[in-house]
C-alpha cells in the first residue's frame, strides 16, 4: 500500500496527508521508524521485561525463560546505543514488518543462517495457507447478487483483505487495504476479517460496524498501522449502502454510464472518534459495482502508471460481463499494461453485480 492517492481527497506534501478539510495526521516513513523505534516497540519490550523477571523469580532454573530475557535486554541495550534495527551482521536496516511482527529481530533477511531461512520460510507458507482460507467463496451468489474477486499478493502473504459475508438474504460485501507489507500487515488483514465476521452476526447496522472495527483497531493496532476499506451492504430491493473509508474510488458501471464513490471518511485505526457517512446508490439489474485496491491503479510500467481513469474506461468497456468475465478481463488488460514487469504491490478486485 502506498501513500493515500489524490482521487480519495487526500494529497501528501512534505509528509503531511491532508484532506479538503485541512491537515489531519503525518504519516511519513521517517515518523512511522522513529515511532516504532523509540516509542511502542520500547514500551513493548519494557512491558516483557518485567513480565519475564517475575517468571525467572517464579522458575529460576528454566533456562529458556533465563535466556528470553537476555534477549529482550540486548535489545533494550541496543536501542540504548542508538543502534536497534540494524543488522548486526551488515549494519543495515532490518526489514520493518519482520521488527512489527518480532521486536527481538538482529539479523536482516540477507544474513539468516539456512536453519533459520528455513524456518521462515515454513512459517510463511503456513500463514499463507491460513490467509488464503480466510477468503470468501469465489463466485458467490447471495440473492439477486452474483460476485466474483482476484486475490494476487506480490509475496506469500499479504495486507490486501477482501471478503463476503451474506446476512439475512443481503450481501455484505468488504475489500481493503493495509498499510506497510509482510506479516505485520497480513496480521492486520486477519484481525479485520475477524472483526467484520463476529460483528456482522450481531444485526448492527452497517455505520455502527464500521465505527466499531475503528475503534477496536485505533486501540489494538501497532503504532503506524491503519486500513483504508470500502465495505457495503448489497440488499435485495437493489439499494447498496457503501462506506470507503480512505479508500480508491468504487466504480459503478451500468445502463446509465460510469461513476465513482469517492472516499467519505478516513481510514479505519487512525483516530478513536470517527464517523463513518453512507453513500447509497441504486442498481439495476446488469449494473456492476467494481472494487480494487491500489495494486491495480498504482501499477507501472517503464512510462506510465495504469490509474483510475484506465480502470474505469475497461470496466465501461466490459460493463456487459458477467463478474468473472469482468475480472478476467481486468487481469489481463493489467500484464498487457505492464507488458511483464515486476509488481511491487499486493493487488485485489471484486465485482458485485446485480442479476435479475
Amino acid at each position: 500500500m502506498g501513500n493515500l492517492p489524490p482521487c480519495n481527497g487526500y494529497r501528501i506534501e512534505n509528509g503531511l496527508a491532508e484532506s479538503n478539510n485541512g491537515p489531519y495526521i503525518q504519516i511519513s516513513r521517517e515518523i512511522l521508524v522513529a515511532t516504532l523505534g523509540s516509542g511502542f516497540l520500547q514500551s513493548q519490550l519494557e512491558a516483557r521485561k518485567r513480565l519475564l523477571e517475575v517468571a525467572v523469580a517464579s522458575a529460576p532454573r528454566n533456562p529458556e525463560l533465563g535466556s528470553l530475557l537476555r534477549e529482550v535486554d540486548s535489545a533494550l541495550d541496543r536501542m540504548a546505543k542508538g543502534i536497534y534495527g540494524l543488522c548486526l551482521e551488515c549494519h543495515e536496516s532490518v526489514e520493518e514488518d519482520r521488527l512489527l511482527a518480532d521486536p527481538l529481530v538482529r539479523y536482516c533477511l540477507d544474513h539468516l543462517t539456512q536453519s533459520e531461512r528455513a524456518a521462515l520460510q515454513r512459517d510463511l507458507d503456513l500463514a499463507s495457507q491460513v490467509q488464503r482460507n480466510l477468503l470468501p467463496q469465489n463466485g458467490l451468489r447471495v440473492g439477486g447478487w452474483a460476485t466474483s474477486y482476484h486475490f494476487a499478493p506480490v509475496g506469500a502473504i499479504s495486507g490486501d483483505y477482501c471478503d463476503l459475508i451474506p446476512s439475512d438474504g443481503q450481501l455484505l460485501f468488504l475489500l481493503g487495504d493495509v498499510s506497510g507489507k509482510g506479516v505485520a500487515a497480513s496480521m492486520m488483514m486477519a484481525q479485520l476479517h475477524a472483526l467484520f465476521r463476529s460483528l456482522t452476526g450481531m444485526s448492527l447496522p452497517l455505520r455502527q460496524v464500521v465505527s466499531h472495527v475503528n475503534r477496536v483497531l485505533c486501540e489494538s493496532a501497532l503504532a503506524g498501522q491503519y486500513a483504508t476499506l470500502v465495505c457495503g451492504l448489497a440488499k435485495a430491493t437493489g439499494e447498496v449502502e457503501i462506506h470507503n473509508a480512505g479508500h480508491c474510488p468504487a466504480i459503478v458501471v451500468g445502463h446509465s454510464g460510469v461513476s465513482c464513490i469517492e472516499s467519505t471518511g478516513l481510514p479505519l485505526g487512525m483516530f478513536l472518534e470517527m464517523e463513518s457517512n453512507a453513500t447509497c446508490v441504486q442498481l439495476e439489474s446488469g449494473d456492476t459495482l467494481f472494487l480494487y485496491t491500489d495494486g491495480l491503479s498504482e501499477a507501472r510500467n517503464e512510462s506510465d502508471e495504469y490509474g483510475v481513469d484506465r480502470v474505469m474506461t475497461l470496466v465501461h468497456q466490459q460493463a456487459a460481463r458477467q463478474p468473472a468475465e469482468l475480472i478476467a478481463a481486468c487481469v489481463e488488460d493489467l500484464r498487457a499494461f505492464v507488458n511483464g514487469g515486476q509488481s511491487f504491490d499486493d493487488m485485489t478486485v471484486l465485482a458485485v453485480r446485480r442479476c435479475d
